[in-house]
């Protein structure tokens, strides 16, 4: 959150008891629907992306209040025809949705161009600029695991400038000698076209990005989901948290509570009733960690979802998915 005190880059946990239910039930009781109205940070205080024209703004952070998470932050980018932001740097990744329009990306002086709903990867240790030097507006959605990088200690990041007390450091090396072997062979832009639709248990879902794929991203996992009208997707469970950003169409979502049972085991307690979350077009929806989902499309239209989430938990050995229903699409075509 932007405030006198200054922006929140990692948030930390207090607690006078071993017991975190009463943080857990806090991010539980916090609303999980945000529309345009919230802005949770305008990108003024501690920000350097910025240039006149283009506009920033955050909607899921680790300073908000009440806080949902900091392992997917959400932000959104617009320039105005003929436009840039400025320049800069950080060591986390970033992954960009193309809402509207198209541009180019300068990443260490090469140029990489996007259009409307393409993915887009900031690298790690990336200096970039965003351009949009068409007539139309370009806008997009970014989601990153920034706190993670700078829960690990890698804060390093702000505008292109000579290195501060330059006499007490030897010549520039190439900085890529430190990054694990062909990242540099990696895909930085996802084409639309490059993309193809599946039916799985989840439903009608278009992957962007996912682990063992040729996409230079190590921290966000997305897709994009579509739900036709009257629908509904499957019902899974998985550990991870999970942003979503709706597309277009509307409806809402069912959420199951998981509770832990710590007897001679582990044992997963799930709610015999669920919430219910109401979206539409241009809302985000946030799914909690450890919470089985299941989300309904309205009558009318599609209903279709961007779905994001830290890749991190896959790592830490919560890379399964339990389908607890099936889309109807998917019992259909099986």
């Amino acid at each position: 959150m932007s405030d006198k005190k200054g922006r929140v880059f990692l948030r930390g946990i207090t607690s006078e008891t071993y017991g975190l239910k009463e943080f857990r039930r806090q991010q539980l009781d916090a609303p999980r629907v945000r529309d345009d109205s919230v802005v949770v940070d305008d990108a003024k205080v501690a920000h350097s992306g910025d240039s006149e024209k283009s506009r920033t703004w955050w909607r899921i952070g680790p300073g908000d209040d009440p806080f949902l998470t900091q392992s997917l932050q959400v932000h959104f980018v617009e320039l105005p025809p003929h436009s840039s932001n400025h320049g800069h740097g950080h060591q986390n990744e970033a992954a960009f949705y193309i809402l509207e329009g198209a541009g180019y990306e300068i990443h260490d002086d090469q140029r990489y161009d996007w259009a409307k709903d393409d993915l887009v990867i900031v690298h790690t240790d990336s200096v970039h600029r965003h351009f949009n030097p068409y007539d139309e507006t370009a806008r997009c959605l970014i989601f990153k695991a920034k706190s993670m990088w700078m829960y690990l200690g890698l804060v390093q990041q702000g505008r292109s400038a000579p290195v501060e007390d330059e006499d007490r450091f030897g010549p520039r090396e190439d900085w890529s000698q430190v990054w694990t072997p062909g990242v540099d062979k990696l895909r930085k832009v996802v084409k639309v076209a490059d993309t193809k639709w599946e039916i799985t248990p989840l439903g009608k879902v278009r992957t962007l990005s996912a682990p063992g794929d040729d996409v230079r991203t190590f921290s966000v996992d997305a897709f994009v989901l579509d739900i036709p009208a009257g629908s509904r997707s499957g019902k899974r469970w998985h550990m991870a948290d999970e942003v979503l950003y709706v597309r277009s169409g509307s409806g809402y979502s069912l959420h199951w509570e998981v509770e832990a049972e710590i007897a001679e085991k582990y044992y997963a307690r799930i709610a015999k009733e669920p919430t219910r979350h109401e979206f539409k077009a241009g809302d985000t929806l946030y799914v909690p960690h450890n919470t089985v989902a299941q989300h309904f499309s309205a009558d009318g239209e599609p209903l279709v979802l961007i779905s994001a989430q830290n890749r991190l938990f896959k790592q830490l050995g919560y890379d399964q998915v339990a389908y607890l229903e099936n889309a109807p699409e998917y019992d259909a075509a099986n």
